[in-house]
């Protein structure tokens, strides 16, 4: 069983972070910062993230694994259609990784190679059920395995997108197709989320706040402007437009929303994109 696996199981507050492969194959700078990570229940290893094109995320998923860091590898649909896709998470299952978070993924044009092909055969919600297909011993044609998989999946979910109402539906159907537990998306007020956590209690499943390292009020900006179901209220923005130290402000406010996820979650996802120095002060440590 797996690290996260046993200590959402025992109710315990859970804390994971995650780190990009590299563009290219030195994995050194990757593996020293995910030894920063150790503290970690489990460290997310991303896939080609933003639609950038980087290293297989499974390859630097095993290498952390080697290295004693528990992995949560992530898997997108848009590179990989339905074989590809089934391919990988065999493979992935005999190196060892048990934790997955099945994502859609964004879409090619928004990354360093527009001109790509997005794929998206599959969506998360039926990635999620072909997973549980898997390790229910055949493939998504029906056919037989030779050796069912063991996998803790989870999903992602975007607690202040709007309407509400539709976000949710999709929650409730990544619920039903077999996610485990959820990692949402960066989340900014704590009474969006508190109304989230509310609504989906009755559903059962472990939720990590995603707690991003707010850098500048540019970056909030953009986040505003770019980054659909994140939304950083103009309070903070301004906050950070004032501050003399914004850093020092963007940890502030991401050790108040831990504080408020304590409350309310099952643990949080930190994204502090290079600063996992200052996880400790996040923490409240």
């Amino acid at each position: 069983m797996s690290q996260l696996r046993q200590q959402l199981t025992e109710g315990r507050f859970v804390i994971t972070a995650e780190i990009a492969p590299p563009k290219g194959m030195d994995v050194a700078a990757e593996v020293e910062t995910a030894r920063q990570l150790a503290g970690m229940t489990a460290v997310n290893v991303t896939d080609n993230q933003g639609a950038n094109m980087r290293m297989s995320p499974l390859a630097l998923a095993v290498l952390l694994r080697q290295a004693g860091i528990e992995p949560i590898l992530q898997f997108t649909c848009r590179d990989r259609n339905r074989l590809a896709l089934q391919s990988d998470l065999l493979g992935a299952a005999a190196l060892g990784i048990e934790n997955l978070l099945l994502l859609s993924g964004d879409h090619a044009r928004f990354g360093d190679h527009p001109q790509a092909r997005s794929v998206f055969d599959l969506d998360s919600v039926q990635l999620l059920q072909a997973v549980n297909g898997l390790m229910a011993g055949h493939d998504m044609s029906g056919k037989s395995l030779h050796g069912a998989p063991t996998f803790f999946a989870g999903a992602a979910v975007s607690p202040e997108m709007e309407p509400f109402e539709l976000m949710f539906q999709k929650y409730s159907k990544k619920v039903d197709s077999g996610a485990a537990f959820f990692q949402t998306q960066a989340v900014f007020d704590p009474e969006r989320l508190s109304c989230f956590m509310l609504a989906a209690a009755p559903l059962g499943r472990p939720v990590l706040a995603g707690v991003l390292l707010l850098r500048s009020a540019g970056m909030a900006r953009f986040l505003n402007a770019n980054i659909p179901g994140v939304h950083v209220p103009n309070t903070l923005v301004e906050r950070l437009e004032k501050a003399t130290r914004p850093l020092e402000e963007g940890v502030a406010i991401a050790r108040e929303m831990v504080a408020v996820a304590r409350d309310c979650c099952q643990g949080v996802h930190l994204m502090t994109l290079g600063h996992e120095a200052r996880i400790p002060e996040i923490l409240g440590g």
